[in-house]
């Protein structure tokens, strides 16, 4: 199996489960899919920038099968690539199953749902983000083609602006005291790194 089909079949299981499988049990359980979208602020831009990003990782493997010559196997990049993308998997949908009724993609400004601060998000704010990311440097890893470079990188940046411009403000205005006490104690995506 090439290094392409094998990053092709990661990012189709990532999608499949992070988003489809995550959105079935949100709304099975709870009544609602857990998608928030606003046209307002940097919520319009940051978010379709994120779809994008993961367009780019989808096509990078796409674009090494049609129009490269196929990489079999090995080398230690793609190893380590196959290694954080399948951890940063799990991270990902673990986060996710501790969020419970409150995961959601997008903000609702003011819509107030429980604040998680055990488990995972113990160590990190945003674990379910931190898996994001190194599921996207390791696709990078594995295929290093322009369009799996940007879009990793791309990720990086609009999680990051998401994060920073729309999630942490509005957390503040609906969780106030809590939730500067819990980001001041916790790193924003790696543990002690990124505290308020």
């Amino acid at each position: 199996m090439t290094r392409a089909t094998v990053a092709l079949v990661l990012i189709v299981v990532f999608t499949a489960v992070g988003f489809g499988w995550r959105t079935a049990v949100q709304l099975r359980r709870h009544g609602d899919t857990g998608w928030r979208f606003t046209r307002t602020g940097p919520d319009r831009v940051v978010g379709p920038a994120l779809v994008l990003a993961f367009v780019l990782l989808g096509a990078g493997p796409v674009v090494a099968l049609v129009g490269e010559a196929p990489t079999a196997g090995g080398g230690v990049a793609a190893v380590v690539g196959v290694v954080l993308a399948v951890g940063a998997g799990v991270l990902t949908v673990v986060a996710q199953v501790q969020m419970g009724a409150s995961w959601r993609i997008g903000v609702e400004h003011g819509e107030r749902t429980d604040l998680v601060t055990g488990g995972l998000f113990g160590l990190v704010r945003n674990p379910i983000f931190t898996g994001m990311v190194v599921f996207g440097l390791g696709l990078a890893l594995l295929v290093p083609n322009l369009p799996t470079l940007l879009g990793a990188a791309l990720a990086l940046a609009t999680i990051e602006a998401q994060v920073r411009w729309v999630e942490e403000p509005n957390l503040v205005a609906v969780h106030g005291e809590a939730y500067r006490r819990w980001a001041g104690a916790t790193g924003r995506f790696l543990p002690s790194l990124g505290r308020l």
